[in-house]
């Protein structure tokens, strides 16, 4: 491991050939911490060689996160000039304008954007840190997007020690790595987020590919140590899963993780990663009282975090959907195969963690039963299939409610199932496995756009027999999971658990003080009994008086045992309601919440270590 910040050249900071310059690009942005406690930043673009009438776009969205943002709404003060003459912009829609421009000389523009998102998809900018994508920040010039990009990054202004971290590559920057970077295209630009602040940051190498990890707003007892030596574990174990001993399909790597009070996301790039963790999950030097740091559950969530967004710059960025070959950036990109991009990392990323030697394979088991009763309490699976959660993306799974959970399913979730439901199914079959499928799979379509009927030729030529009609029950349909009789052919018992009161009722709780009603299931006693999402659950009635609950346990201190049915007291609209609830049928079913045990540990290992 190597502390950046000790040494005099950045690990970005690499010259650039002379003939790569700005003057070789045909579109330059100039980026300005222009007010940081307005949130602004200033850009000014240079255009080359325009068009008449030339045609200006900010994207909609942001390739990994399915929903169209309108980043336009931050977008304020826009003019341009060209050969000192002011050029009218006409706006032709939401996001799209019109240069009346002529061709003859280069084009100017200014214009400035507001950053105020925390979240790894869009900007911020105060005066502790900046960050952007450049889906926020850079209009795309129509008719010349597969045209070098080059982008000069201004330090901001009065004393602050602010360094700069990016995937980009760089031709001419400072120390700091303030300067000028190049993209080859528009799409290589906006897919490099940047990171400026005094950050903390460590380089290292795993798999033969150089790695920059990048922490901005850690606690003072943050251990990076410790955090660099467990993702380059990571990331040597997602390189052998991918390549094994061939060379890695590219030569660099940037973490950039941005640490909060509370928080937890991310976004894949191509060459970098944008990540968001809650400060307390990261690593400590001790334990505050003169103890070692132990890692709990929040550390392998980071972890976790890491690994996912890691495995995602093979499958998505390179090992791509059709759909995702040319993006359009203006309005919605739809698949029907995020249940394999998105789904199959799920998969992927905590059981990398298991051949990293970071999860043993009990908390491994943990993990999976948490994604096993996801599913399961979800009525939607019934529903929806995964094939529509992949396409409906852009409409619900972005855009949740207190019905969601009735009438969607999680593509990362079943998504996950699936992949878990083949590599067992395979592994039982004897022939071969999915990661084999996985390496395959890239050695295919690594050079073009990835189809299903892909997945499926390359299931049936290492599996010795067509799986289609497997993939049709499992993503095309509505059909159960066969989760018990694979998981049981690989050592693991799935076990019946008793449920909680939520789930024996059918219910999702909000946060707050009291029981607050977020959803309620589809099927499930609570909405037998009326109850509604938005209710106020103040307490019960049973024969020996009225109760008022504090938490939904307090059923069980209030219910004299073996009642047949209370009165659940509840506010809605200011109204109070008396709303009887039968609870004789609120017996657990062996759907209802599971737990998954080694039934025989020898032959478990053999799976999850990847034998």
């Amino acid at each position: 491991m190597r502390r950046d910040d000790d040494q005099a050249s950045p690990a970005h900071a690499q010259a650039a050939p002379p003939t790569q310059g700005a003057a070789a690009c045909a579109v330059h942005y100039v980026v300005e911490a222009h007010d940081p406690h307005a949130h602004l930043y200033r850009v000014r673009m240079r255009l080359q060689a325009p068009q008449a009438g030339q045609l200006l776009q900010l994207p909609a969205w942001i390739p990994g996160s399915y929903l169209l943002r309108e980043f336009t709404k931050h977008l304020q003060r826009m003019r341009a000039v060209q050969a000192g003459r002011v050029v009218a912009l006409v706006q032709l829609d939401k996001s799209t304008w019109r240069a009346d421009c002529a061709g003859a000389s280069a084009l100017d523009l200014e214009y400035e954007v507001y950053a105020a998102d925390p979240s790894v998809r869009s900007s911020w900018l105060d005066g502790a840190r900046g960050f952007f994508n450049g889906t926020s920040l850079f209009l795309r010039a129509a008719g010349h997007e597969h045209l070098p990009h080059g982008l000069e990054i201004q330090p901001p202004p009065g004393p602050l020690e602010w360094r700069v971290a990016t995937a980009l590559r760089a031709a001419d920057v400072d120390e700091r790595g303030f300067g000028r970077y190049l993209a080859p295209d528009y799409d290589t630009l906006v897919d490099s987020p940047v990171e400026m602040g005094p950050f903390w940051s460590a380089s290292f190498e795993a798999g033969g590919i150089a790695h920059q990890m990048v922490v901005s707003g850690a606690a003072p007892s943050f251990d990076g140590e410790r955090l660099v030596q467990d993702a380059r574990k990571i990331c040597a174990a997602a390189v052998a899963f991918w390549h094994g001993q061939e060379p890695p399909a590219f030569d660099r790597f940037v973490f950039l993780l941005n640490a909060l009070e509370d928080g937890h996301g991310g976004l894949e790039h191509g060459n970098s990663t944008a990540l968001v963790a809650a400060r307390r999950d990261l690593p400590r030097r001790g334990d505050g009282t003169g103890g070692a740091w132990r890692p709990g559950d929040g550390y392998t969530t980071v972890l976790g975090l890491i690994s996912h967004e890691y495995f995602h710059a093979w499958n998505v960025k390179r090992l791509r959907p059709a759909e995702f070959e040319r993006y359009d950036y203006a309005a919605e990109n739809y698949t029907r195969l995020l249940w394999f991009f998105e789904g199959f990392t799920s998969y992927y990323d905590d059981l990398l963690l298991v051949r990293a030697g970071l999860l043993d394979h009990a908390g491994y088991l943990k993990l999976l039963t948490k994604t096993v009763n996801q599913v399961l309490q979800t009525p939607g699976r019934l529903v929806q299939t995964l094939a529509e959660a992949s396409f409906d993306a852009w409409v619900k799974f972005y855009r949740q409610d207190e019905n969601t959970p009735n009438a969607t399913v999680s593509y990362y979730s079943k998504g996950a199932l699936v992949a878990l439901c083949l590599d067992l199914t395979l592994r039982r079959e004897g022939r071969s496995t999915l990661d084999a499928v996985m390496r395959a799979l890239w050695v295919r379509c690594k050079a073009g756009p990835m189809q299903e009927s892909d997945l499926l030729a390359t299931l049936e030529a290492l599996g010795g027999r067509s799986y289609a009609a497997d993939i049709a029950a499992w993503v095309h349909s509505n059909a159960e999971l066969p989760l018990a009789e694979l998981l049981a052919a690989h050592g693991v018992r799935l076990h019946a658990d008793t449920p909680q009161w939520a789930q024996r009722l059918g219910l999702r709780l909000g946060a707050g003080p009291g029981v607050r009603l977020k959803a309620v299931l589809r099927g499930g006693l609570a909405e037998s009994a009326g109850l509604a999402a938005g209710d106020e659950w103040l307490g019960i009635e049973t024969p020996e008086g009225a109760w008022r609950m504090q938490q939904l346990d307090d059923l069980a201190l209030f219910a004299p045992s073996g009642a047949r049915e209370v009165v659940a007291l509840v506010a809605r609209d200011q109204r109070l309601l008396r709303l009887p609830i039968a609870l004789a049928h609120a017996r657990p079913t062996p759907m209802d919440t599971v737990q998954l045990l080694l039934a025989d540990a020898a032959l478990a290992a053999r799976w999850l270590d990847g034998r």
